[in-house]
């Protein structure tokens, strides 16, 4: 199985996930650390719900982070 670490603490394998980007040594997708935080979940709560530590769900915003710093963004036209 071969897996890539993408960020600190953020993996790619296609036989996880689907190759989705996840927290490195577990199946948990970086898209559901950030979508329970935005739902209103606490860092706290999301690191206890899916066993993982407070710098693993930090591990994830940094991701996230890094993908919206590398995008080009265009001002809306009207």
């Amino acid at each position: 199985m071969m897996i890539d670490m993408i960020a600190k603490g953020i993996e790619i394998s296609a036989e996880k996930c689907h190759g989705r980007p996840v927290i490195a040594g577990t199946r948990v997708p970086v898209a559901i650390i950030t979508g329970s935080i935005a739902g209103g979940m606490s860092v706290e709560d999301v690191a206890r719900e899916h066993d993982l530590s407070t710098d693993d769900v930090r591990a994830a915003f940094a991701y996230v982070t890094e993908l919206v710093d590398a995008e080009r963004h265009y001002p809306l036209t009207g």
